[in-house]
């Protein structure tokens, strides 16, 4: 898996980038989003294989998860634009299994499950796999993901966001001369 703090500037940047109004809330909802699908760790503890659709990179990392979850948040804490709240929490939690799908570990993401309990990884798997466990993460292995995760997620995720500043200030500049 990729670690939480790339999982989190996703999040962040899908909120900004899809919502232009930047709640809090959903912002926040947002980023707990792109770590929801890890919370399948436990399955480890309930002795779920890891290749089980409810082992770790299994259910919780699907396509149908990711649409569940959003629609429930849609409806739960969505009041107002809907439409918007399920698109920034459906690419969120898609962004999970996709960044695990990058990682050099593992055995693959169940992106299909319950239909298809394959495993996938794309051909680019340049993002060192976080080990499981915070004594574990903080080690030399640890800093060597959060390397590769600033080189692979962070810098681009700040591209993006610096592109999409750069628009915004440039069609605010253009309407005011108008």
């Amino acid at each position: 898996m990729a670690s939480i703090f790339g999982h989190s500037v996703v999040g962040f940047t899908l909120t900004k980038l899809i919502d232009t109004k930047h709640t809090k809330r959903l912002l926040l909802v947002a980023i707990f989003s792109t770590i929801l699908p890890d919370f399948d760790v436990v399955s480890f503890q309930l002795g779920i294989p890891y290749l089980h659709l409810l082992g770790h990179r299994g259910f919780t990392h699907s396509l149908l998860f990711a649409l569940l979850w959003a629609f429930v948040i849609m409806f739960t804490l969505g009041k107002q634009r809907k439409l918007i709240w399920f698109l920034v929490i459906l690419f969120s939690t898609l962004s999970h299994g996709i960044l695990d799908a990058m990682t050099s570990g593992g055995k693959g993401v169940g992106f299909f499950i319950p239909f298809d309990n394959n495993r996938f990884f794309f051909p680019f798997r340049e993002i060192r796999v976080s080990p499981i466990g915070i004594e574990k993460f903080f080690s030399e292995r640890g800093i060597q993901v959060l390397l590769s995760e600033f080189k692979y997620v962070i810098i681009p995720c700040f591209i993006i966001l610096g592109v999409r500043f750069l628009i915004f200030k440039l069609k605010d500049r253009y309407y005011n001369e108008i």
